[in-house]
């Protein structure tokens, strides 16, 4: 996000300008209006204005624990079996 007062060029959701300390707004994305930080919606036309990020499990998962878990993914999958219960052998305790 760009900062009105300095434009400088801020990581996405942060509420104030890294350079500056100027109160970044939230534009909308579907009408352009600017809002105040710490707004979730739109006050021109009511859209929401944050949007989950997304963020791919490979940036916080360390490489060694995802080598592990994809080396040993039969073991961590289970086994699947067909079973049947004979409901006339069950005792209350």
């Amino acid at each position: 996000m760009q900062c009105p007062r300095c434009q400088h060029e801020n990581p996405p959701g942060m509420k104030f300008c890294g350079e500056c300390a100027a109160p970044l707004s939230s534009m909308c994305a579907s009408c352009g209006t600017a809002n105040p930080p710490g707004h979730k919606f739109c006050g021109q036309c009511a859209a929401p204005l944050r949007t989950a990020p997304s963020v791919a499990p490979e940036s916080y998962t360390p490489k060694h624990l995802a080598e592990k878990i994809l080396t040993s993914k039969a073991a961590l999958e289970g086994e699947r079996k067909q079973v049947t219960v004979d409901a006339s052998h069950v005792v209350s305790v």
